[in-house]
């Protein structure tokens, strides 16, 4: 099983860059981060996390920028976005952002994806709320077409572009890989149409023991190999009885949420977290 770490970067948090040189040095796979470009203060959206949205939502920078910094210092640290919300962003834009980081970090790149829950913030990118995964799913087709065609055409109904060229293409073939979140069965479900992996939140799925064997039966059953689906569970807390659950459900990466806090706070808790994954590891 895989170990990673995501954090929302901010600019009283660690910086990035130096978080990343910690995070591979402890030898961790990978570092994620998210992604919100606003917070519309008028908060009709309830945070599916609980009552009162964390002021981290507000303040986090932008995960290619973050992620482009980290690329710099480090050589083995896969990098990810956790996720990037693609609903509000131009396809085009996100196509090149995708691959230039796939270029500067030599193929170490991860795409987690998802269609995001502050519907109030769609509408400022011109997304409705509704119809969100549908433009989710077609903004992904056209960057794979893009990432792996000499001339990328799409013509679907929310996105549509004649014959372009984009280069460079990503370092990995034929693209970095797609880990689309959500919860179980639409999140699941989305993953195995155009995805890599699927990305459920841990504290949000009671039932992962039974939801991963059904994601891989899903898999299965639309002609993907199971096997090369990978199950993340994001936003763990370094608790043993907790990672080894995971674990024995079937998950193949875990990643440790952390608080975006200055250096000397965050350096015992990458430290618990190493020690965690190893007595689980």
């Amino acid at each position: 099983m895989h170990f990673g770490l995501t954090i929302f970067p901010t600019d009283y948090s660690i910086s990035l860059p130096e978080l990343a040189v910690e995070v591979e040095q402890r030898g961790f796979e990978s570092l994620w981060v998210a992604e919100h470009s606003h917070i519309p203060t008028s908060r009709r959206s309830p945070w599916p996390g609980g009552a009162e949205l964390p002021k981290m939502y507000y303040d986090t920078l932008d995960p290619f920028i973050a992620l482009a910094g980290a690329a710099a210092v480090t050589t083995t640290l896969k990098l990810a976005t956790g996720i990037c919300l693609v609903v509000q962003r131009d396809p085009i834009h996100t196509a090149k952002e995708v691959a230039s980081l796939d270029q500067l970090s030599k193929g170490r790149f991860l795409f987690g994806v998802g269609g995001g829950w502050n519907a109030e913030e769609m509408e400022d990118h011109g997304t409705a709320f509704d119809g969100r995964f549908k433009l989710l799913r077609e903004r992904i087709e056209a960057m794979k077409v893009m990432w792996t065609a000499k001339e990328a055409e799409y013509h679907g109904e929310h996105v549509d572009f004649d014959p372009l060229y984009m280069w460079p293409k990503p370092v990995q073939k034929p693209h970095p890989p797609i880990h689309v979140g959500g919860v179980f069965p639409g999140g699941a479900r989305r993953a195995v149409r155009y995805g890599d992996g699927w990305i459920p939140i841990g504290g949000r799925e009671d039932d992962l023991e039974k939801s991963i064997p059904e994601f891989r039966s899903m898999a299965a059953d639309a002609g993907r190999d199971p096997k090369s689906m990978e199950v993340s569970i994001y936003g763990v807390a370094p608790v043993e009885k907790v990672i080894a659950r995971y674990r024995d459900a079937g998950a193949d990466r875990v990643v440790f949420g952390l608080p975006p806090v200055a250096r000397d706070e965050i350096l015992p808790i990458l430290d618990k977290c190493a020690q965690a994954r190893d007595a689980t590891a």
